[in-house]
């Protein structure tokens, strides 16, 4: 787990280091925003097809090469960027930077039932505690880059955030439970839906999808909110209050074994996520905000959690490191879709309807995830 939070710790750096990069090479907030946006729709695109060759070469053969690209992608930019290179060019550069950015979530998560074959109880703390590690990565991550803004330069966050995905994956597939991994032995191909062709990672994915709608709404509606209360310096502390909440009810959430009712905690949670979100329209002041913001955090690492717990249970043999990719492309484009609407919300009506619109689209997340519980019922071991 150290070697895979050294890895991924680029996730929290990235889209903030490529915004402040570009605005400090003249560049408009509208094309630094693009070129953030198409690094995160390459995440979302390349991240099943890179589950797949690790499904069917394993980790080592492909984690390798990826992190390298991935480096080389991130200084690209940068020399892209010093250059004053086209817009079209930076775009691509970060479209094919994210696409072969390397799924070590992916893997990890692959591997906790068989780390935990003799204490199969700590399963569900395993991956509440891999949500909550997530968490922190985007705390500390904008720390990293205003720290390394303040002393060096922007590019300098990418610089180090190339440095850490090389170091932190070739540290990963070290691990010995990584050496170990070997391609599952299952008759291919399986169709061009891969693991999209069991139905509970489908169930999965159509529900994530509104439920990052909601996330990346928030995350637009709060910036909103502390302007109109004239404390725009405070909508950082805001979500930084909400991602600890999220961070600390991970922690709660993994302190018991869930595994024997797993499917049915999941559906309860994407009933009561929802309503944890629609008060956030109702708040007073800043102070009120952050109490409110509490309990909706509280619910994102146990419902994401034990989602990726569950996508292990119904994924099919064979194909468990792309199902695992699924939700976080689905997450991915929910929250670009969240961050877009709700700017456009905001500028037409206000934050208050942003949070409103967030947690009804969050219904439909409970909607999907109540419809499709018949297929949540594990299936043999994926392997």
């Amino acid at each position: 787990m150290a070697a895979a939070y050294l890895a991924r710790a680029p996730i929290g750096i990235d889209a903030l280091a490529i915004v402040l990069f570009l605005r400090e090479q003249g560049e408009s907030y509208a094309l630094a925003g693009a070129v953030a946006a198409a690094f995160a729709v390459g995440v979302g695109i390349g991240s099943p097809v890179m589950g797949r060759l690790v499904d069917q070469h394993g980790p080592r053969r492909v984690l390798v090469p990826l992190c390298f690209l991935n480096g080389a992608g991130l200084l690209g930019l940068v020399a892209l960027g010093l250059s004053g290179a086209p817009a079209v060019v930076l775009l691509l550069d970060a479209l094919l930077a994210g696409a072969v950015i390397p799924p070590v979530s992916s893997v990890l998560r692959t591997l906790w039932p068989a780390l935990l074959r003799e204490e199969p109880g700590l399963t569900s703390a395993a991956f509440a505690l891999d949500g909550v590690f997530i968490e922190l990565i985007f705390v500390v991550g904008p720390l990293i880059v205003a720290l390394t803004t303040l002393v060096l330069a922007p590019e300098a966050a990418l610089v180090l955030s190339a440095i850490l995905v090389v170091a932190g994956t070739l540290a990963f597939v070290e691990r010995a439970p990584v050496r170990a991994w070997r391609p599952h032995r299952v008759a291919r191909p399986a169709g061009r839906l891969g693991a999209l062709a069991a139905p509970g990672v489908r169930t999965v994915v159509l529900a994530v999808a509104p439920f990052g709608f909601c996330f990346g709404s928030v995350e637009v509606a709060l910036p909103a909110f502390a302007e109109e209360e004239g404390a725009r310096e405070l909508a950082g502390l805001l979500l930084a209050c909400w991602a600890l909440a999220s961070a600390a009810g991970g922690l709660a959430y993994g302190a018991r074994d869930r595994s024997g009712r797993l499917a049915s905690m999941y559906v309860r949670l994407a009933l009561i996520l929802p309503l944890g979100f629609a008060p956030l329209a109702l708040a007073s002041s800043v102070p009120v905000m952050a109490v409110l913001l509490l309990p909706a955090g509280a619910l994102i690492a146990p419902l994401l959690s034990s989602g990726n717990q569950l996508i292990g249970d119904v994924a099919p043999a064979g194909f468990a490191t792309e199902a695992y990719t699924w939700p976080i492309t689905s997450l991915v484009v929910g929250i670009a879709a969240g961050n877009a609407v709700a700017g456009a919300v905001v500028e037409a009506a206000d934050w208050r309807v942003a949070f409103a619109v967030a947690a009804c689209v969050a219904a439909l997340g409970a909607m999907a995830a109540v419809t499709g519980r018949q297929t949540l019922r594990p299936l043999t071991s994926a392997g």
